[in-house]
């Protein structure tokens, strides 16, 4: 006897040893490839972040041009400077502008696009070319406000600026590809312009201005410090960003072996591609220059849309391997340092489950006191064995009685509760938000009769009269719900009834283009039933297939007659089902265990308020009956509602039950 329960224990802690190595390797094997993916996962995430956040940085330098501009274009005294066609006053007016935005240029024209002043340092000359800026263009075509990126050749640089068209040349490396001399004396800029209209409203020029983004530091810089703190990481940027003009860096924070700003570098063929070719936002790793990273790119488009460069952020990959293998370090640690405390505390406990007997009479209690999950110990394999698999399907039994009778006295309980709350809302916001709303749509009818009154304010008062009239209709909702009607029950045929909803409704369902039917069992016997509620809820229930179902689809109707087990599994209930079936947007998994709480709707603001289905359910609930849902996404709904057949004075007897609950 002591070598067989010796030799038993010997197999468990060997048992217990071999999956508990098997399990810890599994672990760490399986725990760092996830680890390794979420890692990435979250770097690729947070570097399609950080280019949203560089983005806003890049348009916000375009948005603070623009809205100086519009606020200068405002200003009379402004206006009056600029009438002296590129006199001292108007000069002073430019020099101020560019000072204050520090603008690269900043000019002004008259209503056909000629140029009457510029600002220029003394030393660029006494005359410039004459040339008409791209944003100009635009304004006067269209007389509104412009803003974005462009492209300035050499010519228009000379234009504006003498200095810029040397300033903005950079010459290209030769790690990819050569790009042409023209290209390299074309820059990238940033601006605005904005129309100056007299007292008349007449366009009579036109301001603009503007920063050229080649050799620019400010913009990438920004977005270091902001996205990426400026952090290092083993003496190296964690955080870079870079402008692009076509494929060539023009502004960049990524540096190169010497530390210097690697601009004139391009990008490689594969984001090339991508990103100026094929206009798609680009998220992976990549080797920029002596580094891995993990990049985004995105395009930059100018005024008129076209593809002009690209947007680039990168995050420095070695933080994230690291991190990675101190996370695997960690978790490798402790999977071991369990599976050792679990051979351990196996060894210590396994002497103790040797007794089958012990833990059966032990686990009988247990279920007397109405513990139906009781631990019965290790399973023999003689007579015993058999006794412990019998005990075991008669707790499972057991249990499952319990679990769903709980279950449904919770959710009876939640429903109760849930009526009783809205109850007591509804009862307060009737008496407090009825009469101050009834004066709020009343005193805005009266002043919408006015017929001096302007447009803007009109339309104004009519969506202050129609939201009025919506919370209206959700306080009347509120009172449906939780008004808890009597039964009217009265004798009557379930076919005629849903028949008179399917004609009510079918006028509605033709012009959808919706094929609505119904087909009824001929031997359904007289229903005891309140006729207006079930009208009600036949109705909700055929609107709400209707709402979910497009132009072209069935929306089905059928009674059949059923009989379910009572709830103490002893006696039959005869009933009708009532099946409502339809082809529309079905219902999402999510949502299809909240559909029946009050308050919860999947349509748009201010087209449900969530409690159709609610007291829907509470009618069928009140009349003994249930009303279950089955759907897929995409594959239509089928509700399918049950009412018993129960003389009148069992339903009287029911309503009068739910008319004394709280």
């Amino acid at each position: 006897m002591i070598f067989q329960i010796h030799s038993i224990r010997f197999k468990l802690i060997a048992s217990l040893i071999a999956v508990s190595l098997l399990i810890g390797l599994i672990s760490i094997l399986v725990g760092g490839n996830l680890l390794y993916k979420s890692v990435l996962d979250e770097a690729n995430n947070r570097i399609r972040q950080d280019l949203n956040v560089a983005r806003v940085i890049y348009d916000e330098r375009a948005d603070s041009i623009r809205l100086a501009l519009e606020v200068a274009a405002s200003v009379p005294e402004f206006r009056k400077a600029l009438s002296y066609k590129g006199g001292v006053a108007a000069s002073e007016v430019l020099k101020e502008l560019s000072d204050r935005l520090e603008l690269d240029f900043v000019g002004v024209t008259d209503a056909q696009g000629r140029v009457t002043g510029r600002y220029r340092s003394a030393d660029q000359g006494e005359k410039a070319p004459s040339s008409v800026n791209p944003l100009v263009l635009s304004v006067l075509k269209n007389h509104k406000t412009v803003s974005g990126t462009m492209v300035l050749d050499h010519d228009k640089l000379m234009a504006e600026n003498p200095s810029l068209a040397t300033h903005a040349n950079i010459t290209a490396s030769d790690q990819v590809d050569m790009i042409s001399t023209a290209q390299q004396t074309t820059a990238l800029t940033i601006g605005a312009a904005v129309p100056v209209f007299s007292d008349g409203h007449i366009l009579s020029g036109v301001i603009y201005g503007g920063g050229l983004l080649n050799r620019e530091t400010a913009i990438v810089d920004k977005i270091g410090e902001t996205v990426f703190k400026n952090e290092i990481y083993k003496g190296r940027n964690v955080g870079t960003a870079t402008i692009f003009y076509n494929n060539l860096r023009i502004a960049t924070s990524v540096k190169d072996r010497s530390g210097k700003r690697a601009l004139g570098t391009v990008a490689s063929r594969e984001v090339t591609l991508r990103v100026l070719d094929q206009g798609e936002k680009w998220s992976n790793r990549a080797m920029v220059l002596n580094d891995w990273y993990i990049t985004a790119y995105e395009p930059i488009t100018d005024i008129s849309g076209k593809k002009v460069g690209m947007l680039y952020v990168g995050v420095l990959e070695a933080k994230y391997l690291d991190l990675r293998a101190k996370a695997i370090a960690v978790f490798s640690g402790i999977t071991l340092t369990g599976v050792v405390m679990a051979i351990i505390l196996g060894w210590l406990f396994t002497g103790r489950i040797m007794s089958p007997v012990s833990h059966l009479l032990r686990a009988s209690a247990a279920v007397s006191d109405g513990n139906f999950s009781p631990d019965i110990g290790p399973i023999s394999r003689d007579d015993i064995g058999q006794l412990q698999k019998n005990f075991l399907i008669m707790t499972e039994a057991l249990r499952e009685r319990e679990k769903r009778q709980k279950a449904e006295s919770e959710i009876r309980l939640i429903q109760s509760e849930k009526q009783a709350s809205v109850g007591k809302l509804a009862a307060g916001v009737a008496h407090e938000i009825n009469n101050p709303l009834t004066a709020v749509l009343t005193f805005t009818h009266m002043i919408l009769r006015r017929k001096d009154l302007p447009d803007e304010v009109r339309s104004d008062l009519e969506t202050v009269a129609s939201q009025t009239e919506r919370v209206r209709k959700i306080v009347k909702s509120l009172l449906d719900f939780s008004r808890q009607t009597a039964l009217k029950p009265e004798p009557m045929d379930v076919n005629q009834l849903i028949e008179e909803s399917v004609r009510f409704l079918e006028n509605q369902a033709l012009i959808k283009g919706v094929d609505l039917s119904f087909r009824g069992d001929q031997d359904l016997p007289i229903f005891t039933l309140d006729h207006n509620q079930c009208s009600s809820v036949l109705i909700n229930m055929i609107i709400n297939a209707l709402d979910a179902t497009s132009s072209g689809g069935k929306i089905e109707l059928q009674t059949q007659k059923t009989t379910r087990t009572s709830k103490s599994g002893i006696d039959n209930i005869s009933g009708v089902e009532i099946i409502i079936s339809d082809t529309g947007s079905g219902i999402s998994p999510d949502h299809i265990d909240k559909i029946f709480d009050p308050f919860f709707t999947t349509k748009e603001v201010g087209k449900g308020t969530g409690l159709g289905l609610a007291v829907s359910a509470g009618i069928i609930q009140r009349h003994g009956g249930t009303i279950r849902v089955q759907s897929k996404p995409e594959s239509g709904a089928t509700f399918t509602i049950w009412l018993p057949h129960q003389p009148a004075s069992d339903l009287k007897y029911a309503n009068m039950q739910q008319e004394t609950r709280p």
